[in-house]
């Protein structure tokens, strides 16, 4: 009987032993920080058969305290892993602290505290370098105002062209006057010419007159 006893306690001890071993255990979760697109998200993986339901907190961290509580959500491990996700738009090298609680087995945290990858999810654009505004040539010489711009002389016209010798124009009225009243530079030379004519003429009838009377009186 003592031994029936000793194998029945020993027989206890050992499934009471395979029973907290089947049973929960921070070591079957596990956090990783991934990207879906352009998002960052925060998964936790529970792998423990038993299914025992669990709540798992996810919170953000700086210098070993918590920023703010990222969420909550409640899990049933399995066999093959069931995975919870946490919508988290993380920054590059952020740490983030997982609590995990399944009564009685478990209420700690994930070790060591999750840090999430150097890279981000979505790359920002690169902004071209801003280009300095153009600094104006000064030009050689100051602009002229437009009153003082040069401007070519008007070429004359055909009509106001010099005429040809052999087209010359008819005089005016005035000068045509002037060459019929002797108004002109010869008008002097044939004045003197015609005086000299009427003395010789008169001296001629003046001979020819006293020759005829010398005539008569000898007859």
């Amino acid at each position: 009987m003592r031994i029936l006893g000793v194998v029945s306690a020993s027989a206890a001890l050992a499934l009471g032993a395979a029973g907290n071993a089947l049973a929960c255990n921070i070591n079957e979760f596990s956090a990783e920080a991934k990207c879906d697109g352009d998002k960052g998200v925060i998964t936790v993986t529970d792998v423990d058969p038993a299914g025992v339901p669990a709540t798992v907190t996810v919170y953000l961290e700086n210098n070993g305290a918590d920023v703010k509580k990222v969420g909550e959500q409640e899990v049933k491990g399995s066999r093959e892993g069931t995975t919870i996700t946490f919508a988290e738009d993380w920054k590059p090298n952020a740490e983030y602290r997982i609590h995990v609680k399944a009564a009685p087995y478990v209420d700690e945290d994930i070790k060591p505290n999750l840090v999430t990858p150097a890279t981000a999810c979505k790359k920002e654009e690169e902004k071209p370098p801003a280009t300095p505004p153009a600094t104006p040539t000064p030009s050689a010489s100051p602009s002229k105002p437009a009153e003082e711009t040069d401007t070519p002389a008007p070429s004359p016209s055909e009509s106001e062209s010099t005429t040809p010798a052999g087209n010359a124009p008819a005089p005016a009225a005035g000068d045509s006057n002037l060459a019929e009243t002797g108004a002109d530079s010869n008008t002097g030379i044939i004045a003197g010419i015609a005086a000299a004519l009427v003395v010789v003429g008169g001296g001629a009838v003046f001979f020819g007159m006293r020759r005829r009377g010398t005539n008569s009186s000898d007859s």
